[in-house]
């Protein structure tokens, strides 16, 4: 029947019980598989995470100015990485860094909110935040 219509003859799902074929043109089945992909990449967002170091000791308007970026980086709809690194004796005292993160979390609140809580892994101390919904 396929070579009557100077077709193709397709197997469409060859895993069901009887194998379901279908008579077509290969070449535009082919191109509308490929079409119907390219759209559900379309619709797709991508989230990537965005990293912002910070250090135990910095001041009030630098402290701001990431906070600034990283609302930037909120409002784009992205995750946020804020990482202190501690640097010889400041390990020590790592409330000094949580500290830091929680005025940091403070000062994104209005655009994002906090992902996982601050947690100290070796000499860093993460925290992420994601947009607010």
């Amino acid at each position: 029947m396929a070579d009557e219509r100077k077709l193709d003859l397709v197997k469409i799902s060859p895993n069901a019980k009887p194998p379901v074929c279908k008579i077509l043109d290969y070449g535009k089945y082919k191109y509308e598989l490929a079409k119907k992909e390219k759209e559900a990449k379309k619709k797709q967002k991508v989230i990537s995470v965005k990293e912002i170091r910070l250090t135990p000791k910095i001041e009030e308007n630098d402290l701001r100015t990431k906070a600034n970026r990283a609302n930037d980086f909120l409002k784009d709809g992205d995750k946020v990485k804020v990482s202190v690194r501690f640097r010889g004796r400041e390990l020590v005292n790592p409330d000094s860094g949580r500290g830091v993160l929680d005025k940091f979390a403070e000062l994104t609140s209005e655009n994002g909110a906090i992902d996982k809580k601050p947690k100290l892994e070796g000499r860093n101390m993460v925290m992420f935040l994601g947009p607010k919904k």
